[in-house]
């Protein structure tokens, strides 16, 4: 059974973290916005990879992104300085590759989500590692749990 993960933005990002940014023709928290959003540029659908990319980092790092830099920072350092978060050394070099192309500095250059979940389907074995395993068997309909004293 394939497994699937959906992301989504109810506004709960303004409400833990206190970086929400809102203009007449922008909104949201820089930390996951694209360069060009964050200049207030046209934007497409690469801005969403870029954002994308940008929780990868978090999932392979388990951190939050540009902690230390307040919201003003952020959009100076991402917007007009081309800075780009470190990916440390311990992340898979696929994984890592995959990150800054989502980062590309040009939108054009981007991956687009297809071409994304081709270059990630292989790396499901990182995560689980008994991917074919699962997709072969089913899932077991009961759990049962042991305890011992």
């Amino acid at each position: 059974m394939p497994l699937f993960v959906q992301v989504c933005d109810f506004g709960l990002s303004r409400l833990k973290h206190n970086t929400f940014l809102s203009s007449k023709s922008t909104a949201g928290t820089p930390e996951w916005m694209a360069p060009e959003v964050l200049r207030n540029e046209p934007s497409n659908e690469k801005c969403d990879v870029y954002s994308f990319g940008v929780i990868l980092w978090e999932l392979a790092t388990l951190r939050l992104p540009w902690t230390g830099m307040n919201p003003m920072q952020v959009v100076g350092a991402v917007g007009f300085q081309n800075r780009r978060l470190e990916i440390p050394k311990e992340v898979d070099p696929l994984v890592a590759r995959i990150i800054w192309e989502c980062w590309q500095q040009d939108p054009n250059l981007r991956p687009s989500f297809a071409q994304l979940a081709a270059a990630l389907k292989p790396l499901q074995r990182l995560v689980i590692p008994s991917y074919q395993d699962t997709v072969a068997s089913p899932l077991p309909q009961e759990i049962s749990v042991n305890s011992t004293p």
